[in-house]
């Protein structure tokens, strides 16, 4: 069956957090000012299971969920993680896939791809390396990042697609060059607005580039074109090069808001089920899943969340939304 909120979107892809331990400490993500030595990561034994995790995608799928999206944190700093990857392409008809910094990439990807993930989102800020390094805050160098990217090419983790998030003062003049080398490489770049999730990246509207700033640099020495989407509710807005050599996407969530189409649940690594990315409080579903609940309790338990959804964050945003005490991005991966 499909499930449909208040405002008639369906709930297509779930994107589960098996970690909220990152190796990296990127300043709009975590940083290190507050996630530093001190700062308390969740225990082992708060953290769902393989197989909870693996059951309750499973509860989810007859929902009308088509992809699983597997975030942290950083995914592959999770202790066997292959294995949860094994188990969740047992699933049938399941579009799998991961969104990492790439820094593991190269030690992971070819068991990754035998172990049934289809494909890989990385994420790298600059081609520059002092300022990707000022961005990761671990001194992490781009050359490991692209390794990364092509170990997974080379296993057939493809296509492969290349986040950005582009922050005024900080990377803006990156635009071009990250486009000029992915274009050239044929990896799908997405170029993401920076967003105001959480509290701790100390977020100002003035540090927002905008996605149609992003496409007018662009423009300007290669000309684009706007196409349609793969899908209903695709988030990246696609343009590709006029001459037919590749695509660009742009995540516009802070000035095209994008609400109205938004089908994805997310799910922490402590098993808190948020409705959107900006939201203030989650849903436990780790309690029922270890006091016996079965699992025509945890379902309709799934379908009164999502029947009850009037989320939109991004369209009502306002100097009264922005102080609301959001879940951060590195609990639920964005």
């Amino acid at each position: 069956m499909n499930l449909f909120d208040t405002l008639n979107r369906p709930l297509r892809d779930l994107r589960i957090s098996v970690t909220d331990r990152c190796n990296f400490r990127c300043v709009y993500c975590m940083p290190k000012e507050v996630f530093g030595p001190d700062y308390q990561f969740l225990q082992r034994d708060k953290v769902l299971t393989f197989e909870e995790i693996t059951r309750l995608a499973r509860i989810f799928v007859p929902f009308g969920v088509k992809k699983i999206r597997l975030t942290g944190g950083e995914p592959l700093v999770r202790k066997d993680f292959p294995e949860l990857v094994a188990m969740l392409s047992e699933i049938p008809n399941l579009d799998l896939t991961m969104t990492t910094n790439g820094s593991l990439l190269p030690r992971f990807a070819d068991q990754l791809k035998r172990s049934g993930l289809k494909r890989v989102t990385v994420s790298l800020d600059s081609l520059d390396n002092e300022i990707f390094k000022s961005m990761n805050d671990v001194d992490f160098p781009v050359e490991k990042v692209i390794e990364g990217m092509d170990a997974a090419k080379a296993a057939g983790l493809e296509p492969i697609k290349v986040n950005m998030v582009v922050k005024r003062g900080v990377n803006e003049k990156s635009i071009l060059p990250m486009a000029r080398f992915f274009r050239e490489k044929g990896y799908i770049l997405r170029f993401i607005e920076y967003m105001d999730v959480g509290h701790t990246n100390g977020w100002r509207m003035k540090e927002v580039v905008s996605a149609k700033e992003i496409v007018d640099i662009i423009n300007a020495e290669m000309p684009l074109e706007p196409i349609d989407p793969n899908y209903p509710g695709e988030v990246a807005k696609r343009w590709r090069y006029k001459d037919g050599n590749g695509e660009i996407g742009l995540v516009a969530s802070v000035t095209q808001a994008f609400c109205r189409d938004c089908n994805r649940a997310r799910l922490s690594a402590e098993g808190q089920l948020y409705t959107c990315l900006f939201a203030v409080k989650g849903h436990d579903f780790r309690d029922m899943l270890r006091s016996g609940a079965s699992d025509e309790e945890i379902a309709h338990k799934i379908e009164n969340i999502w029947g009850k959804r009037a989320d939109r964050y991004s369209e009502i945003r306002s100097e009264n939304t922005i102080p609301l005490p959001k879940v951060e991005m590195s609990h639920i991966g964005g």
